[in-house]
């Protein structure tokens, strides 16, 4: 099984950053890429931005400039660099991979969130 485990939320002013963290442990093969979603109350969970096992990424337009996605494949952690932040990105963060454990194939594995609160 694999399990991801998200940290770095919390309470920020706005115009500030944050990092977030996700780190996949288990009986991980392979992991294909990785990315992160939110989810705002009232609003459909949204892709944030993911990453390739190759470093190629892709952002949501509304994080475009102001959010980074990084991955530490040594260490199967993925990051996301938030800066600029803005109240509208006040949601539950959640951290997504696509793997392939040792005993079965590739599956998309989340992990329970961490918030992120922007204050004005």
């Amino acid at each position: 099984q694999v399990q991801l485990v998200e940290s770095g939320g919390g309470l920020v002013q706005a115009g500030g950053s944050l990092r977030l963290s996700c780190a996949a442990s288990g009986t991980i093969f392979s992991i294909s890429f990785m990315g992160w979603y939110r989810q705002a109350p009232g609003k459909q969970r949204e892709l944030v931005a993911t990453i390739t096992g190759s470093g190629t990424t892709n952002y949501a337009d509304s994080v475009k400039g102001r959010f980074t996605i990084a991955r530490d494949n040594a260490k199967n952690t993925v990051y996301l660099q938030m800066n600029s932040l803005k109240p509208e990105d006040t949601a539950a963060y959640y951290c997504n991979a696509h793997a392939r454990s040792t005993t079965i194939a590739s599956y998309s594995y989340w992990g329970q969130g961490t918030q992120v609160t922007v204050s004005s």
